[in-house]
This record gives structure tokens, C-alpha cells and sequence, in this order.
């Protein structure tokens, strides 16, 4: 894993300087404090990786201008826009290794912000001259939107099943990675061919992308994740290690670990015993191996392109997905 991350990093260093200075450079809001709560979760560390996967889908594709940095901020702008968002919406206390912006500003300020930023990211999406840009765009804040009703109303439901749970991580996580390689591929102006093949590897990068999160909910440690483990539980969001094992658990396993899911009252030995036992029942193992067959089949989209930096750095990407630990 460490040798994949230190491949994408020594790729990646100058566009990701570009980014940032175009991150910043592009915020230019009008008042203060919404530069403030922005920032305070824009430049705290994100792995910017929608905007690198929108860099190399154009450059793929044999776009190489520059005005591909800025566009790529789109996707940026918008994930930041629903994690500020979310966190308030989930009571969340930390946000990679920081206290969440709600804890430190009033939440009606925070979501103002977050609605900046959709904003903003339509506004550099409208740049691009490309309606088609502006419809994923806004596709993409549709679904998002929808993933998190969803996910809102199902919450605490020990009975919520595989099939809703991917419908859920489709619309929260997968849209917005292949908006963004589909959207690298119509700056491009690829083939319609060409642009599929993206949108396949963006979505199933996606998914895999998301349950390797959900994993690491399970398997990270505090200062790993940057926020505390079993934060999923916690909220009342019941995921693919969970789901499974309580599909393969017997009666009384079963029966424990609802009991374990109902309970208000968070408690961390109980938390331990239930990660022991999601190994047990083959939940973790499970949830490793829908992952990786989505890395194969993101992967496997991809071949109709010739060799390129930009084609290894995508494939990097998707193994780095499923092994990172943060």
C-alpha cells in the first residue's frame, strides 16, 4: 500500500499544487466568515482525488490545456459542500482529524456555506461551455441529495437490506467520482465510447472507494480515520460488514448484535466484541471481496485506452482505493 501511495504522490505533486492554488483562488467569496468555514474544511487535508480522476480522465482522452485544473475544483467544491452538510446533519464531532465546522460555527452558517459551494461549483461548471458538464453537475447534487434522504430515513433499521445499501452508496459516493471522469471525458470531447468507459470506472471506483470507507469503520483506529471508529453505528447507518453478518448470523448472534445496533447508548467493549464477531460471520472478508471486484471491473474499463501516464495513475488509483488505511 505504502509503495501505491508513494507511485500516486510522485505522479500527482504538480497537479496537485495547481489544485490547490486553484481551490483557493476560485473561493472568492464576498464575506469573511464564509471563507472561514470553508476553508477550515477545504485545506484540511482531503486527498482532492475527484479532482485528479477529472485531470486524468481529460488527459486520457488527449486533453492536456490546463483549464482542466480548474474545471477539476468543480468536484471538489461539491464534496466539500456534502461533507460540510453532512456533518451537520449526522451531529458529527470530527472531520479528518479536526473538530467538525459545525462545533466551532453555528450549523445554519455552515450549511450557508455548503450551499456556496454548490453554487460556486456550478458557476466554474458553466465555464466549461459544455451543457452536458452542468447537467451531470447538477445530476450529481440530485442523487446526492436523494442518497442522504434515503440514508436519513432508514437510519437505525436493522433490516435494511445489501440491495438498499448500494442503492444508497451509488447516489452518496459513486455519482460524484464518475461525474467527474465522465466530465473529463466531455471537456475532451472523447467519443461517446471513450466517455462511458470512464463513467463505468468512475462508478465502480466509486463503490469500491465506499466500501473500503465503511471497512475501515471496523478495522482503523481513531487517529487513523481522524474522527472515532464505529462512527457509522453510532449515526444509525448500518453498512455492507454489518448487513452481511447479520444475514449470515443465527438466531442469538443475531438478536445480540440488533440489540447492540438499538442501543442509544454507545458502548466501545460492546463495539470491540461486535467487530470480532463481523469477522466471524464473514462480513469484513465479504465486504473486501465486493470491493476488489469492483476495483477489477473499474480497472477492466479502462482498456480500450492506449498506455499512458495517465492510464497507470488511474489504475493506481483504483488498487489504492481498497488499500489505503485512511
Amino acid at each position: 500500500m505504502t509503495d501505491i501511495k508513494t507511485k500516486i504522490i510522485e505522479q500527482v505533486a504538480p497537479d496537485l499544487a495547481q489544485v490547490e492554488k486553484a481551490l483557493e483562488e476560485n473561493l472568492a467569496p464576498n464575506l469573511d466568515l464564509v471563507r472561514k468555514i470553508a476553508s477550515h474544511l477545504l485545506f484540511s487535508g482531503g486527498k482532492r482525488l475527484r479532482p485528479l480522476l477529472m485531470i486524468h480522465s481529460a488527459r486520457i482522452c488527449g486533453y492536456d490545456t490546463g483549464f482542466e485544473i480548474l474545471f477539476s475544483i468543480i468536484f471538489e467544491y461539491l464534496h466539500a459542500a456534502t461533507l460540510l452538510h453532512d456533518d451537520v446533519v449526522d451531529a458529527a464531532d470530527m472531520r479528518r482529524g479536526k473538530p467538525a465546522a459545525h462545533t466551532r460555527w453555528p450549523a445554519p452558517q455552515v450549511v450557508l456555506t455548503g450551499d456556496f459551494l454548490l453554487a460556486r461549483a456550478l458557476s466554474i461548471a458553466a465555464k466549461t461551455r459544455e451543457p452536458r458538464v452542468i447537467s451531470v453537475v447538477a445530476n450529481i447534487t440530485q442523487a446526492m441529495s436523494q442518497g442522504e434522504i434515503d440514508q436519513l430515513e432508514k437510519k437505525g433499521r436493522a433490516d435494511l437490506s445489501e440491495g438498499q445499501y448500494l442503492e444508497i452508496i451509488e447516489r452518496k459516493t459513486a455519482v460524484l467520482i464518475q461525474g467527474a471522469c465522465q466530465s473529463g471525458a466531455i471537456i475532451s470531447k472523447a467519443s461517446r465510447e471513450k466517455e462511458e468507459a470512464l463513467a463505468s470506472y468512475g462508478y465502480h471506483l466509486g463503490m469500491a472507494f465506499q466500501m473500503a470507507d465503511d471497512l475501515l469503520d471496523y478495522t482503523a483506529t481513531a487517529q487513523e480515520l481522524g474522527k472515532n471508529p464505529g462512527a457509522d453505528m453510532r449515526e444509525g447507518k448500518l453498512t455492507l460488514p454489518l448487513i452481511h453478518s447479520l444475514a449470515k448470523a443465527g438466531d442469538t448472534d443475531r438478536k445480540w448484535m440488533q440489540e447492540i445496533i438499538a442501543n442509544p447508548v454507545f458502548d466501545q467493549n460492546l463495539f470491540e466484541d461486535l467487530k470480532e464477531k463481523l469477522f466471524t460471520l464473514g462480513g469484513i472478508a465479504y465486504t473486501q471481496e465486493c470491493a476488489k471486484d469492483h476495483v477489477t471491473k473499474a480497472k477492466a474499463s479502462l482498456g480500450l485506452f492506449e498506455d499512458s501516464n495517465s492510464k497507470d495513475l488511474l489504475h493506481l488509483i483504483a488498487d489504492y482505493s481498497i488499500e489505503r488505511k485512511v
